[in-house]
């Protein structure tokens, strides 16, 4: 273990996603504190989604031509950067342009991805990719909770200790990190319309390359499934802060960055609990077709019954429901996804699961907007429950008469 590059790969993730979990759960407050509305907020979160799903596929394609780890080193700097803008702004056009230029330059998790699907086996890839659920896991127990502490004193001072880690994050890759060993053979004189160089990522405009890929019977529900995960999830996260601040109370307060650091902080300990103790047990006792499936109906449970609740008690318990569904879907569909591409397309297929989040990071959050900006926050809840609820009956009916996926 202690010469895996696994463990680098994954010490660089997690402190890469605490800085990530300290910024998420205070921005929608830093946003506001500038006057920003519900609908401006979602357009934040969409802008910066948008500017990952431009950059995200030339990014892919330069670390297939000279290696991941140069290209994670740019990415991480323009993190910092944005921090570093975003820490001093003043305004509410200069927050968007800090999270312009984070999210131009973003990739560090689909090119973790990637990397770790390159220096392992397809029978080892969804314990591999678990060690992403726990970086998220560990991430979101200590990144919010440290939002929440130091959003007491100045909502700077999260921001800075996220400036920090993403600095932190920067020398680990470049000290710990060696070179992936895999990097594409050039194919001259390949005609149009032939699949992709080993690890090309598809174009923002390539349509056709996409199209193909959900065409295929296996393949295309799974990127379905993964849409309409990423989708819900999507819904859920941008708008959480604010339907807490407008549904509960504390001490006769509204939710604030503290309360809801701590319960993004409580996901993330029942994230740690999932992916770290049962994911690899559950997957060879079920398989990730049966756990995809669980996932949807957990996090279809979850979604709906929050909704309908008005009491912390009961939102920690509603919280428990569709973290296990989160926790078990990201790692099982992004596996089996792999599994199911040629190994000369895993570059493809991630870089397409990081586009479709990115496009679900777009949608999503403008409509999450819109529903709470007009005090819809039940409305908001069921959209990411039916949403899950599709990815769910989207498996069964692609199930053969003994269970198989067609």
């Amino acid at each position: 273990m202690r010469n895996s590059p696994l463990l680098p790969i994954f010490l660089i993730v997690l402190v890469d996603i605490l800085g990530m979990s300290i910024i998420l759960p205070l921005l929608p407050f830093y946003a506001e504190s500038l006057g920003a509305t519900p609908l401006v907020v979602g357009l934040l979160i969409a802008t910066y989604a948008a500017c990952t799903l431009i950059a995200g596929p030339p990014l892919g394609r330069i670390s297939d031509r000279i290696g991941r780890r140069p290209v994670l080193l740019v990415s991480q700097m323009g993190t910092l950067i944005g921090f570093l803008i975003l820490a001093f702004a003043g305004s509410l056009w200069v927050v968007f342009m800090a999270r312009v230029i984070d999210g131009l330059t973003a990739g560090n998790l689909s090119l973790a991805q990637a990397y770790i699907s390159d220096v392992t086996e397809p029978e080892n890839r969804a314990k591999s990719f678990g060690i992403i659920g726990i970086a998220f896991g560990i991430g979101f127990l200590i990144g919010p909770a440290i939002s929440g502490f130091l959003s007491q004193f100045d909502y700077q001072y999260p921001v800075f200790a996220a400036a920090a880690l993403s600095a932190t994050s920067i020398v680990a890759t470049y000290f710990l990190l060696p070179a992936s060993t895999h990097l594409p053979v050039p194919r001259p004189g390949v005609p149009d319309g032939a699949p992709p160089p080993t690890g090309s990522r598809l174009g923002l405009l390539e349509w056709g390359s996409y199209v193909r890929y959900f065409r295929r019977p296996e393949l295309g529900v799974l990127l379905w499934q993964f849409s309409l995960f990423a989708f819900a999830f999507a819904t859920f996260f941008s708008g959480f802060a604010l339907f807490a601040e407008r549904r509960f109370m504390v001490n006769g307060a509204p939710f604030g960055p503290k309360q809801v650091g701590y319960v993004f902080a409580y996901v993330g300990l029942l994230g740690i609990l999932m992916q770290g103790g049962l994911l690899g047990r559950l997957v060879r006792r079920f398989g990730e077709q049966t756990l995809i499936s669980a996932g949807m109906l957990s996090a279809t449970l979850g979604y709906a019954f929050l909704g309908f609740t008005y009491r912390v008690p009961q939102l920690l318990l509603v919280s428990a429901v569709s973290a296990f569904g989160n926790g078990a879907l990201r790692p099982a569909l992004t596996s089996l996804i792999t599994q199911r591409a040629a190994r000369h397309e895993q570059g493809v297929v991630l870089g397409l699961t990081q586009s479709l989040n990115s496009a679900a990071q777009i949608v999503a959050p403008i409509g999450v907007g819109f529903l709470i900006d007009h005090s819809l926050l039940t409305t908001w809840a069921l959209v990411a429950a039916a949403t899950t609820a599709a990815g769910f009956l989207a498996g069964t009916v692609s199930k053969g008469p003994h269970g198989a996926a067609y």
